[in-house]
């Protein structure tokens, strides 16, 4: 799945998550102390950030399929090797990486067990291989909230919780299917403040995600009773939302 959307728009959306997310998912990962690694479904380079930091921009190459997460991330990482691809099929040499992660893209995979084989492919054996997903569905991501909001107004709506990575052990059978050994899995949660509801709401009207794409394809009555019911659901004054992922690590 591809995000056609500004970098801009999906920093607020999932951005203030994901870049806190990153740090924590680096640490969880056990990554090795130097070498070269991947980013898999980089986006506008929230763990990008983080492994540049961590191992030097021009140690890092980051691949997504969206052309406007692409060109943000060259913007921001111009050192690193950001490729436009997928990762199904991986723009790659075998045995490339040190590391290879893929934050919060298991789910908009079209084939996660051949994206997961990819991932391996690419990474030198005894590399690490991670990644991680909401907790769809244990209603402890992001969008929880607002997906129980939706559902209330919406039959059959896209709660990712059909997604693999969504469930507790998706991510280790996912690993384990790849080939890779000692695989571990892990929760990881975060927790970012909002200083009122219209700061937690904007960002869903911005048409990302399949929260903000099923919001935007409904009628004007409609979005404003998922609104209202929004408003029920979340306290009046500045708030905290905690979200948790699925986290697994392996060894190629």
């Amino acid at each position: 799945m591809s995000f056609d959307v500004a970098a801009e728009a999906y920093d607020r959306f999932m951005g203030r998550y994901s870049a806190p997310l990153a740090a924590v998912f680096v640490h969880s990962a056990r990554l090795p102390a130097a070498g070269r690694v991947l980013d898999v479904g980089c986006g506008p380079g929230a763990l990008t950030a983080v492994l540049s930091e961590r191992f030097g921009p021009d140690q890092v190459a980051g691949v997504d399929p969206s052309e406007s997460f692409v060109a943000a991330a060259h913007d921001r990482f111009p050192w690193a090797d950001i490729r436009h691809g997928t990762a199904e099929a991986l723009p790659f040499d075998d045995d490339t990486f040190d590391a290879t992660l893929a934050e919060l893209v298991v789910h908009f995979m079209t084939d996660p067990s051949a994206g997961a084989r990819e991932m391996k492919r690419v990474t030198r054996p005894g590399g690490v291989l991670a990644a991680c997903v909401w907790d769809f569905v244990g209603g402890r991501a992001p969008q929880s909230t607002f997906f129980e909001a939706l559902r209330s107004v919406v039959v059959g709506i896209d709660d990712e919780t059909h997604r693999v990575g969504a469930d507790a052990g998706d991510l280790g059978e996912l690993l384990e299917g790849a080939g890779c050994t000692d695989v571990e899995e892990t929760e990881l949660s975060v927790a970012v403040e909002y200083a009122a509801f219209e700061d937690w709401w904007g960002p869903y009207t911005l048409g990302v995600s399949p929260a903000g794409k099923q919001l935007a394809a409904l009628g004007e009555v409609d979005r404003a009773l998922v609104r209202e019911r929004c408003v029920e659901l979340l306290p009046n004054g500045p708030f905290t939302i905690t979200a948790t992922a699925w986290s697994a690590r392996g060894v190629a």
